[in-house]
């Protein structure tokens, strides 16, 4: 099978439930309001409402999701790529945990939401860089890629800590509710300028990555290889390390802790279209923005109240991690 084919199938798979998120709603709003909104022909007052229902509400929720999803996605497949570990997740130095830590602590601070996702930002890049300074202390004690998971673990366990004694010192009638909430991730207080902020370095640093595939490619040879073959093993260990991280980082600003897509995504990705990175790469991330899409459509639509994204995620992850086992037998290449 051609390698575009599938990317062709993918893309098809995102606009199609792309289209049916954002006629499916609580408002009997659905695809014919939507074309004669698109083309004009409703009424001043019935325009204004339905614009309203569609741009403001769904389609920033949508635009959030997809771009969530599908740098979860591609930040997991580069990780387990470059490590060579089907069992790399975005979180590999904590960002999630460092992202957490500052949310809450803006949270519980009582700052703006502007506030809090500058401190998500800044914290998940403080877990990254007492990953990566602990990695470079010791750097004489062992392999780096093993001093930089060791150094993750710490960052990850440290910020947790953190984040138990914000919650745990926080109010217990208004700030924790928010801080818990927000931990299980949702979608549901995405804002248009909030998104623009994110959109620009997360695309750019989504394209980045997947331009990295042939070289991903060359380092899975091992590092021996690749440096024979003139790659920089160490510059672009860190290049993909940031690239990933920046995106980790950016959809905590976005939706709070949205786990398990960066993990199962490429695996069911890498089924669909092998393990070449030029083509599993923008796969993980037409796959992963479709899933997440999917999720949040059935998170605000299926019951009474709207359920975080991050629990349907979690049980999602857990079903399809269970199937994939059977591939153990057969290898992860």
């Amino acid at each position: 099978m051609k390698p575009f084919l599938p990317l062709l199938w993918l893309t098809l798979l995102l606009v199609v439930v792309a289209a049916v998120g954002l006629t499916l709603g609580r408002y009997s709003v659905g695809a014919r309001e939507l074309w004669v909104l698109v083309t004009g022909a409703a009424p001043e007052a019935q325009e204004e409402r339905w614009y309203n229902i569609f741009v403001t509400l769904r389609l920033s929720r949508l635009a959030a999701a997809a771009l969530v999803g599908a740098a979860l996605a591609v930040s997991g497949a580069a990780l387990q790529a470059l490590f060579g570990n089907p069992l790399v997740s975005p979180n590999l130095c904590g960002v999630l945990s460092g992202s957490s830590f500052g949310a809450a602590l803006a949270m519980a601070a009582g700052a703006s939401w502007a506030g809090v996702q500058a401190a998500t930002f800044a914290g998940g890049l403080a877990a990254v860089g007492l990953a990566l300074l602990l990695a470079r202390l010791f750097r004489q004690a062992g392999h780096p890629v093993l001093l930089l998971i060791l150094g993750g673990i710490v960052a990850n366990a440290f910020f947790s800590a953190l984040l138990a004694i914000v919650k745990y010192l926080a109010d217990p009638y208004d700030k924790l509710p928010a801080i818990v909430f927000w931990l299980m991730g949702s979608f549901a207080r995405v804002e248009w300028p909030a998104i623009l902020r994110v959109a620009g370095p997360m695309v750019l640093a989504l394209f980045a990555l997947i331009a990295l595939g042939g070289r991903l490619n060359v380092l899975s040879l091992g590092d021996e290889t690749a440096r024979t073959l003139g790659l920089s093993v160490g510059r672009l260990r860190l290049v993909v390390i940031s690239l990933a991280t920046l995106l980790c980082a950016l959809t905590v600003v976005l939706a709070g802790e949205v786990g398990w897509i960066g993990l199962i995504v490429p695996h069911a990705a890498r089924v669909l279209v092998g393990p070449d990175n030029r083509v599993l790469l923008p796969a993980s991330a037409l796959l992963g923005a479709a899933l997440l899409v999917t999720v949040d459509t059935f998170a605000r639509t299926a019951f009474r109240i709207e359920v975080p994204v991050g629990i349907l995620t979690a049980l999602i992850g857990v079903a399809v991690f269970v199937a994939l086992f059977g591939r153990v037998r057969k290898g992860w290449a």
